[in-house]
């Protein structure tokens, strides 16, 4: 518990640092990217909610214990909801914003550690924008092999009632490997080797996650969770995870 609560609070950290002077540009473009994809995800979210609650309930239930249960299946489902639409976003969100993502990580790592902050050009964002963006894919990979099968288990009357708590340590888990990728790839980790590196510290790695998700939830502050996630785990990562 003591290291889920450290791990959290460098998600605080991250906020302060995103806001400093040499970090706080980079932070822009996906807090904007983010406010766009967040505000249709809380549409879609909203408008089509009573559709898939009908889809969970089984039609061969009788009434009586349709409406016996409702006070159970609501909060519950409503939470699955919440958190498969607001983490879907997010993974996509940083997809799209993947090309600010690294140099974010690389201007935030500069500043703790005291050295000078490069100077990008948008020039150099678009030479590296195939890279960023196939790094993601192999991320998405990665998540769908265990989402996929969530997902379906998400599906299946009665066993989908532990499905919130399994989508929850996922959420944690996969949004602090997420959230680290960029730190870790601007020195050249790969994907096996940033998953070793964060189950060094388990605690502190999922209480990351674990409050990403939380703020991600919290309107308004979901539209900044972006940059000040990417600031969090670059801080984590030189101060906890690095060797």
């Amino acid at each position: 518990m003591k290291n889920l609560l450290k791990g959290a609070g460098y998600l605080l950290t991250g906020f302060q640092l995103m806001n400093q002077k040499g970090i706080r540009h980079l932070s822009y473009f996906p807090m904007a990217i983010n406010t766009l994809l967040f505000s249709v995800a809380i549409w879609i979210g909203y408008s089509q909610f009573d559709v898939w609650f009908n889809s969970l309930i089984p039609i061969w239930l009788p009434d009586w214990i349709i409406t016996a249960i409702m006070w159970l299946i609501i909060p519950i489902f409503t939470a699955l909801i919440v958190i498969i639409v607001f983490f879907s976003f997010s993974i996509f969100a940083n997809f799209l914003a993947s090309p600010f993502n690294g140099p974010l990580a690389e201007a935030v790592e500069k500043k703790l550690t005291g050295l000078p902050p490069t100077s990008l050009s948008w020039q150099d964002l678009i030479k590296d924008t195939p890279s960023a963006l196939w790094n993601e894919l192999k991320k998405i990979k990665y998540f769908m092999g265990l989402l996929i099968p969530l997902f379906i288990l998400s599906l299946i009357p009665i066993l989908n009632i532990l499905s919130p708590i399994l989508w929850i340590l996922f959420s944690g888990w996969i949004l602090s490997l997420e959230y680290h990728n960029y730190p870790m790839s601007n020195h050249h980790l790969e994907i096996t080797e940033q998953h070793k590196a964060l189950k060094t510290e388990p605690g502190l790695t999922l209480g990351f996650g674990l409050a990403t998700l939380a703020i991600t939830m919290v309107p308004i502050l979901n539209f900044i969770v972006i940059p000040a996630a990417i600031c969090g785990a670059t801080a984590l990562y030189l101060e906890k995870l690095k060797v």
